[in-house]
């Protein structure tokens, strides 16, 4: 018996990646799997493996969320678990030679992916009885990340999302985390890869990721909390600054 037996999730980006070793733990704790991503040909196969099923979909489109959504209630009865994983990079540093379509597009995948699937997966749940989201930010969504600007302000975007959110969801019994990656060791890093390798720089095994993920749907970190993942350490709730309050006048 698994932690998540009986339980049904849905992976976004579930084809490779941190996605794919999520998708691999959460089935290995029992839970049934919805896998979405573009990658038809890998997803298939991935899903195949895992005894799931997949939807090839774009996240960053409202439409395709309903399909995926329909895909988990018909095969499975319902959605427990929602992993919000899908994300692209730009790897440009400067900002007066990003492309429309490049930012159409980091913010499709990585920001509307995200905002879509909470709006698709909540009443799901509360159909169950209540949930667990999580999404992947990234370190990069609470620090500076000057190599790749557009992919930083998505991240940040999601971290202010999953904590705006906490309070509404908790009411609808729901959690909702962010874990937040140093480097991981998947394809988007890209070409860096090899020279961070070569340079001796640590990088984080996916399936580090994925044990975050079932920590959070476990109820092992508060709903709100975006844990921190880096080589080497345990999983920890970043702690976010207080902001001065209003000074009244004459005070």
């Amino acid at each position: 018996m698994g932690a998540l037996d009986g339980k049904v999730a849905i992976v976004t980006g579930g084809a490779s990646g941190i996605g794919l070793a999520t998708a691999t733990r959460l089935a290995a704790e029992g839970a049934s799997l919805v896998l979405a991503d573009l990658n038809e040909a890998a997803g298939k196969e991935v899903a195949a493996e895992l005894g799931g099923r997949f939807v090839r979909a774009d996240v960053g489109r409202s439409a395709d969320w309903t399909q995926v959504v329909a895909e988990a209630t018909e095969a499975f009865g319902g959605v427990d678990l929602a992993y919000l994983n899908a994300g692209v990079t730009t790897q440009q540093p400067d900002i007066t030679a990003v492309t429309d379509e490049q930012v159409r597009r980091v913010f499709g995948a990585n920001v509307d992916g995200v905002i879509f699937g909470v709006r698709a997966v909540v009443p799901a749940m509360e159909e169950r009885g209540g949930g667990a989201i999580v999404a992947t930010a990234s370190l990069a969504g609470i620090i500076a990340f000057a190599p790749d600007p557009l992919y930083t302000s998505t991240k940040h975007a999601v971290v202010g999302l999953v904590r705006s959110l906490a309070p509404q969801l908790t009411a609808k019994h729901i959690s909702i985390n962010a874990v937040c990656p140093g480097i991981v060791d998947t394809p988007l890093v890209g070409p860096a890869r090899e020279r961070l390798k070569e340079a001796g720089f640590p990088m984080i095994p996916p399936e580090d990721i994925a044990a975050a993920v079932v920590q959070c749907m476990t109820g092992g970190a508060e709903s709100g909390a975006c844990l921190v993942c880096q080589p080497g350490r345990p999983p920890e709730a970043y702690e976010f600054g207080e902001v001065s309050g209003p000074r009244l006048a004459g005070r």
